[in-house]
Order: structure tokens, then sequence, then C-alpha cells
């Protein structure tokens, strides 16, 4: 399984990832999303998405580990991977029909989207 994970990127950016090359991904409190969290393993696909004005993919990332021993505050410690090269729009998502039942378009609040490999390459191009 693949994921999208949402982030402020005044708060915490890609260029952000990027530079820490690593860092535990936390602040999470909906309970689908924590659960898509604690389901998260070890070399799982990551794709990274800027709310707020950007609203677009922006990145990818790899799970390093993921620690659910506190199923309120799953540790996923991921690694920074690339910029996509084209910034793929909420816009651009939504007009897909690959993404007509996800939860991207059907639950905007939803911080950890599954994803599938195709919309994996949808939002990466890889």
């Amino acid at each position: 399984m693949d994921y999208l994970l949402k982030t402020e990127p005044s708060v915490y950016s890609f260029a952000d990832l990027q530079r820490d090359q690593t860092t535990i991904w936390d602040g999470v409190t909906n309970p689908v999303a924590l659960k898509n969290l604690r389901a998260m393993q070890p070399g799982e696909r990551l794709v990274i998405y800027h709310t707020g004005d950007e609203k677009s993919a922006v990145g990818t990332a790899t799970v390093l580990s993921v620690d659910a021993s506190d199923p309120k505050n799953p540790g996923v410690k991921i690694q920074a991977g690339k910029a996509v090269a084209k910034a793929v729009t909420l816009a651009e998502v939504k007009a897909s029909k690959l993404f007509a039942d996800s939860p991207l378009v059907r639950q905007g609040r939803l911080s950890v989207v599954p994803l599938s490999a195709a919309q994996y390459k949808f939002l990466t191009g890889e």
C-alpha cells in the first residue's frame, strides 16, 4: 500500500523533510488517519501533499519504521525522497477518474490517505 501524507507547508514542508532527511510523522488526531498510520509498513511509498494555499502533491518519501505501541500516537519514521517533476494540484486529482472513490476527494480533512499503485503513479510520475 502507498499513502499520501498531508502537511501545512508553513508548519512542516517537503523542503523541511528534505533538509532533515528523516522525521517522525506525528500530530495526527483523526481516528481514520491514525488507523492508516498504524497500518503502514517499512518500505512503503509516500506522497507528501501540501495543504493550505498550495493544495498539491509535491514530493515523495518512504516509511522507515513504525512503532504502533501507542495507538493514539504511532511513531512513523519517514525518509525524504525527491520532489515530483511537476506538482499535481487538487483540481487535477479531482478531475481524474482514478480518484473518484478516494478519501483524498471524499474526505478532504483526512491527513493520511491510502493510495493505489495507479494513484501513486499519477501523483509522482513514477
